[in-house]
């Protein structure tokens, strides 16, 4: 019954995160960049230096349609509030060896135009350290540093961006 419980609980939670799946999160601390392999568009970045600032943290893969088709959002938020308080980092995190490659990362940041800070995080610590298990997942993190709002895979895009533009607006 135990296991049976267990499946239900897993299965419930893919059909929520292939769904596009969003939540209020409960505040929890957001965890620091950690293990990154690669900086690429910036220097490294930690959350406590980001403090004051809302932050999206965006994990992708280059070879994900799910995340190609999520890119031109986030894309398109980066440029509408990196003057407003918005930092949104991406983590890239393989799902195959030939994505772990830098130089294939730095393909992609040039065919989908990012200009964001982009953490190669090959070795999943970042990842594990969020208890991410989706692509693509966006993690909005207050300006106390506090993760607030969770979304995995496509969609909700307008309800994601209003959770943007009403953290912008708080005062810590």
């Amino acid at each position: 019954m135990k296991n049976t419980l267990k499946l239900l609980a897993a299965a419930a939670t893919l059909l929520g995160a292939s769904a596009g799946a969003s939540a209020a999160t409960a505040p929890f601390e957001a965890p620091e960049f950690s293990g990154i392999s690669q900086w690429l568009n910036s220097e490294p970045l930690t959350i406590k230096q980001l403090r004051g600032k809302v932050i999206l943290v965006d994990f992708w893969t280059y070879d994900c349609i799910n995340c190609i088709n999520t890119l031109s959002h986030v894309v398109q938020w980066h440029d509408k509030y990196k003057d407003k308080g918005l930092v949104v980092v991406g983590v890239h995190t393989p799902e195959y060896a030939f994505e772990r490659k830098t130089e294939n990362v730095r393909t992609a940041l040039k065919r989908f135009d990012i200009r964001y800070p982009v953490a190669q995080d090959n070795r999943y610590a970042t990842w594990n350290a969020y208890n991410n298990r989706y692509w693509p997942a966006f993690y909005l993190v207050n300006k106390k540093g506090q993760v607030v709002y969770t979304h995995f895979g496509e969609g909700q895009y307008e309800q994601t961006e209003a959770r943007i533009q009403q953290l912008l607006a708080q005062t810590e």
